[in-house]
């Protein structure tokens, strides 16, 4: 073995870089809660009992069975757990995969290419191995036939097989260290199947929609079927995967049964009258008046809030920029101000909610106070770029809520529209030509009616011709495509780790993208120039100052309207369903993956209607 004085006379070998280490999960910031020798995450029951059929809602319908086709109303949140992702997250950690399909994920130190080996035992339910193959043609073919992962997986430049078991994906630059884990999200499609005939001899075409029921390798396949009303899936005895760490407590029913509903009114009488099993309620209306019921009065039914630790969101009044009417920022801060959100709070929500601030509300990464320290750094980068509020001024919204705060407020809103060169004439608001200043509330969703025509009264108040048109669900989707909309209800959730889907809502590509979720139209280079800064951000304290930086702008700009949150998803249930005693973090309520049919109780419960 050489010694100091040795090595000073070897010249130095050239540096090789070294391996990058294989991993059986990934965190988007700092190590992974559970070692590779994991038996099962924390929050299952390990001993769930395997049985029974739950009963679920599903609004709408469908008519398509494809989940590389979109432009259709698709059923794969019912059918998803026929199919299989290279990884799955874990609900106590934020932002964190761990290898499903995959057995092992490899990359690079600078992020430019990720590789992921597949299970050698991954198997699709016809007995056939899941291959590189199978990944590639996923990925191909989502990329070509669906607009958003299109978008999504731009930044991908080369897919191919590595060793036997490996896929390679790589990326158009270092950095980014978010797409391993959106690679790690694929959900993989059959090649073998896509490319073969269905039972009538006719070759299938993954670029049509269809109602063959698909090959998938998930826990569950289709059962049965009746189109646009109902979708039975059956748990699969011999899935491959039903011993892995990550499934031990999941999957646990024997059947998922989906009922479609077109009127949530109905679905909700549906629940009442014991036709399923359980129910998410979005209405607050409905949850303060709906479920007094002798069901509930005498607990056979259970009413269940849980809080939503694992995202936050912005809900509001989109509006579409690219309409000339909404182009000066003085427009757009004026209808907030026409916005009384304490008196509807009130009136409709019964006291249920509280008004949204942030893009990321509810969250550590929505901005509060004024810009500070690395924050502050960020912000002076595109400083004259963006509003000067951004570096004086704590972003708030109008407060109503009495006659006194809303005259206040509609005088604002009065003087920034006159500001904006708009006038009162014959009690109608007028542009500098002498057309009347019309703006079109959209909506597909009667429910969000009584919303827009508590809010229509204030603008007319301001002089503003306001019509409330509700289309059907179609109609609503082609017009959104098109951009031929003044004013929609939008919605953007937010995970607790941002990063690439902030250059699909608010991207400056995807503002003239049709189907893009830039709803609004926003194209701004100092906002791209922030979005950057989101996405490779170097570690966690640099992303939420990135965060902080991107909310106070996008808010600054007015581009919205915000509405309401309450920060619990709300719960009904038929009480023949068991749950662990402790729930987890980040998983909300975590139904039906790690719930089970409880048959004790069902014996107390008596029949089902």
């Amino acid at each position: 073995m050489l010694g100091a004085e040795g090595l000073r006379g070897i010249a130095p070998a050239q540096a090789q870089p070294a391996a990058a280490p294989w991993r059986h999960a990934v965190s988007l910031f700092g190590d992974v809660r559970y070692p590779a020798d994991f038996k099962r995450f924390d929050y299952v029951n390990p001993d769930a009992p395997k049985g029974g059929v739950v009963r679920q809602i599903a609004i709408g319908t469908f008519d398509n069975f494809n989940m590389a086709v979109s432009g259709v109303k698709g059923s794969l949140g019912a059918i998803g757990e026929t199919f299989e992702a290279l990884t799955t997250a874990s609900l106590d950690e934020v932002s964190t995969q761990y290898g499903l399909l995959a057995e092992a994920m490899s990359f690079p130190a600078d992020f430019s290419s990720v590789t992921y080996r597949l299970r050698a035992q991954a198997r699709w339910h016809d007995g056939k191995p899941v291959t590189p193959a199978d990944v590639i043609f996923a990925f191909n073919t989502l990329k070509t036939y669906h607009p958003f992962y299109s978008a999504y997986y731009r930044h991908v430049t080369k897919v191919e097989q590595g060793g036997e078991h490996d896929i390679v994906f790589t990326f158009d630059q270092p950095g980014n260290r978010e797409l391993p884990q959106i690679i790690g999200q694929l959900v993989v499609m059959p090649k073998h199947w896509w490319e073969g005939t269905d039972s009538q001899g006719r070759k299938r075409d993954v670029s049509a929609t269809t109602l063959e029921p698909p090959l998938g390798c998930g826990p569950y396949r289709i059962k049965s079927f009746v189109p646009g009303r109902s979708i039975v899936l059956e748990r699969v005895a011999d899935y491959w995967g039903k011993d892995l760490n990550v499934n031990i407590g999941r999957n646990n029913f024997d059947e998922l049964r989906y009922e479609y509903f077109r009127d949530t009114t109905v679905a909700l009488e549906a629940f009442k009258g014991d036709q399923v099993d359980w129910r998410t309620e979005n209405s607050a209306k409905n949850w303060a008046t709906a479920y007094d019921f002798p069901a509930v009065r005498d607990k056979r039914v259970v009413l269940e809030e849980f809080p939503n630790r694992s995202s936050g969101i912005m809900q509001a009044f989109a509006m579409n920029i690219r309409r000339d009417k909404f182009k000066d920022t003085r427009v757009r801060r004026a209808l907030n101000y026409a916005f009384d959100f304490e008196e509807m709070n009130k009136q409709i929500f019964y006291g249920q909610y509280t008004r949204i601030a942030s893009y990321f509300e509810g969250t550590e990464l929505a901005s509060r106070g004024l810009p500070q320290a690395r924050e502050l750094e960020i912000l002076e980068t595109v400083r004259g770029q963006v509003p000067a509020e951004v570096f004086t001024t704590e972003y708030k919204n109008p407060v109503g809520g009495n006659a006194d705060n809303m005259r206040n407020n509609l005088r604002e809103g009065m003087r920034l529209l006159k500001e904006a060169g708009l006038e009162i004439k014959d009690r109608k608001l007028v542009g500098p030509t002498g057309a009347p200043f019309e703006i079109e509330l959209l909506t597909y969703d009667p429910n969000f009616e009584r919303v827009m025509l508590f809010f229509k009264p204030s603008l007319e108040r301001l002089g503003i011709t306001v019509n409330v048109r509700t289309v059907d669900s179609a109609q609503y989707e082609n017009r959104l495509r098109s951009w031929d909309f003044d004013i929609i209800v939008g919605s953007w959730p937010q995970s607790l780790s941002p990063g690439n889907e902030q250059r699909e809502f608010w991207g400056s590509e995807a503002a003239s993208r049709p189907g893009s979720r830039n709803l609004i139209g926003i194209a701004d280079p100092a906002i791209d120039k922030l979005i950057e800064r989101v996405i490779f951000a170097t570690d966690r304290a640099d992303l939420v100052a990135a965060t902080h930086a991107l909310d106070r702008v996008l808010l600054w700009h007015h581009f919205v309207v915000p509405q309401w949150t309450s920060g619990k998803i709300r719960t009904a249930r038929w009480d023949r369903l068991g749950r662990p005693d402790t729930m987890p973090n980040y998983g909300v309520a975590a139904f039906p993956d790690i719930w089970w049919f409880d048959q004790a109780r069902a014996d107390k419960l008596g029949r089902r209607s």
